[in-house]
């Protein structure tokens, strides 16, 4: 049997890292199957894995960026400056891990999952392995980041792109061979039956999810629709500031923060809602929608995020929304509100559109590759 190796960063809240135990789970049935980690955030991964994978963390020190930017905050010098050494210290011992254990590695796949793990991939690893990149995010536009993940991964075997968008821009740009494999959703167990008076949007509370604006869409819905909650489900740095525009429009009791959950327990809060929201500037795929949309949940989106384009079939399992137009997301919002039949129809068409992303479609992408 073959032996797969996925490289990650760490296993703990993030898509990628959803994206890295999704592909573990579905490849364990064909191939031996571990992950290795540069930390360990956690006791245990987020996200549940097959008992089957094995799981090897490289360190078991942390990185410390939030110590480090509040001993900066507060004034601390000497507490900055030794959070400095350390961070220093990490970084060296990051690197120095990854690139012995590829030297060492004795799979027959490596799958890298990070531009900087493209570039040791390429470099260390041992004759005959066969190299994937996999890359999640998108350029955006920027060239310079851009290049440096054209560059990253020049010697590697093949590149898979997460969608549509980026493995036509990659195409002509890059040495190795471009592949297009989308991220995969799990077939939820039940599906929403749409009735419940509750919005919901997941994501980590970052600038670039659009968080704020969302808080000001849920404003204007709340004042047609005031029996209706918002289920806000992540954490992040821009929670404080999310917290105080809840309390500028006095929604405490109408915005539910959930903080970080795990799978079970967001697919539990998708099941007993309504309609998803995603407010994000931008998004290289949007698995939470296609999680939305196995259960049966119409999504409403702003265009600016590409993985919404890529998605969501304006009219059909949802709307796009023009222009980051707050107005117009909040009457479309309410359109799916007081039209039940509307949101059934759309939630059916989401079901079938999820169904394209199965595990089983998705797998046998990977497998074609990998044979």
């Amino acid at each position: 049997m073959k032996k797969v190796t996925i490289l990650a960063l760490h296993l703990g809240y993030g898509g990628i890292e959803r994206a890295i135990t999704d592909l573990a789970n579905s490849l364990v049935e064909n191939y031996s199957v571990e992950i290795v980690s540069t930390y360990k955030v956690y006791d245990e991964p987020v996200n549940r894995l097959d008992r089957r994978i094995k799981v090897k963390y490289l360190t078991l020190l942390k990185p410390n960026k939030k110590e480090f930017k509040i001993a900066l905050k507060k004034f601390r010098l000497i507490s900055a400056f030794k959070e400095g050494i350390k961070s220093i210290k990490i970084l060296k011992l990051k690197k120095e891990l990854m690139i012995e254990f590829i030297k060492q590695c004795d799979s027959d796949v490596i799958i890298s999952t990070r531009d900087i793990h493209n570039e040791w991939l390429g470099e260390y690893a041992r004759e005959g392995v066969l190299k994937i990149g996999w890359e999640h995010n998108h350029h955006h536009g920027n060239e310079k980041y851009a290049k440096k993940i054209i560059e990253s991964c020049k010697n590697l075997d093949y590149f898979v792109l997460v969608s549509k968008d980026l493995a036509s821009y990659y195409k002509e740009r890059v040495n190795p061979k471009c592949v297009y494999i989308p991220n995969l959703v799990s077939k939820a167990d039940v599906t929403s039956d749409l009735k419940s008076p509750n919005l919901v949007s997941v994501g980590r509370l970052s600038k670039e999810k659009g968080f704020i604006d969302l808080i000001d869409v849920f404003a204007l819905v709340h004042m047609m629709y005031p029996e209706w909650k918002l289920n806000l489900i992540g954490d992040g740095e821009e929670k404080d500031k999310i917290i105080s525009k809840i309390h500028k429009y006095g929604l405490e009791d109408s915005v539910i923060m959930h903080g970080f959950l795990d799978k079970d327990k967001v697919g539990k809060i998708l099941s007993e809602s309504s309609i998803y929201l995603m407010t994000s500037f931008t998004e290289s795929f949007g698995i939470v929608l296609l999680e939305a949309f196995s259960y049966g949940v119409p999504c409403v989106a702003f265009d600016s995020a590409e993985g919404a384009n890529e998605i969501i079939s304006n009219n059909w399992d949802g709307y796009l929304i023009k222009d980051r137009d707050i107005d117009e997301m909040a009457k479309r919002v309410c359109h799916l509100i007081g039209n039940y039949s509307r949101r059934f129809i759309m939630g059916q068409n989401a079901i079938k559109k999820a169904n394209k992303y199965s595990l089983e479609e998705v797998r046998e992408k990977w497998i074609k590759i990998i044979k």
